[in-house]
């Protein structure tokens, strides 16, 4: 027989501070007593810290606890990092999260310049990127999508919640550059870059971008 509710509650509430990720409502459930009602634990919990310091969040498919929005100043300090991200990465990034599943030669003809290996590699070390299905097209080649450490290290619950033009350019990540006809639609097309791939790696992006990119 599953535990009251409140102790449900308690349950999945202690296993989520103590997790270093979010949480799937599935993961959660393996590590609860059989016949626990998770989802309903899920949605409990979540009243419960409405308002407070700190917000019961859906990241993806995960759950985690997370400093609540209009208190994130408190925490400037812990979260500022001092690595930054070219350009040419920030843009790539980008490309990925708005495109995918997307292969190596679309990302370049939607940049319109070669994009290095390391490029890629330094997004997949980040944990932001990673590698997607093969397409069944000639060469199988490989695609890209963005990773559930993506959604969560920028705070959203899924790839619909991702950012407009305006916020975009707002961040930095777009670099004031004339705007595309649509976001979603076309990021800068074919022959819209301004330099070759080792041209953007040497021009850093703003330092707060990798943090506040969307």
């Amino acid at each position: 027989m599953a535990p009251p509710m409140p102790e449900q509650e308690r349950m999945v509430e202690a296993v989520l501070f103590a997790s270093t990720a979010p949480l799937s409502a599935r993961e959660i459930a393996e590590r609860l007593p059989r016949g626990c009602d998770v989802p309903e634990a899920l949605a409990g919990l979540r009243r419960r810290y409405e308002g407070r310091g700190v917000e019961l969040r859906r990241s993806g498919e995960g759950w985690a606890f997370r400093t609540a929005a209009d208190l994130g100043f408190l925490m400037s300090r812990e979260v500022v990092e001092s690595r930054k991200l070219s350009r040419a990465a920030i843009e790539t990034l980008a490309i990925v999260a708005y495109h995918q599943p997307v292969t190596r030669a679309e990302i370049e003809e939607i940049r319109g310049v070669s994009v290095s290996s390391g490029t890629l590699d330094l997004l997949i070390e980040l944990g932001w990127v990673k590698l997607g299905r093969r397409r069944m097209t000639p060469g199988r080649p490989a695609t890209y999508v963005v990773t559930q450490g993506f959604l969560d290290h920028f705070g959203l619950a899924s790839e619909g919640d991702l950012p407009g033009l305006g916020e975009l350019r707002a961040a930095g990540l777009l670099d004031n550059r004339p705007a595309p006809d649509a976001v979603r639609g076309a990021m800068p097309g074919p022959g819209a870059g301004t330099g070759d791939e080792a041209g953007d790696e040497a021009g850093d992006a703003p330092e707060a971008a990798q943090r506040d990119l969307l």
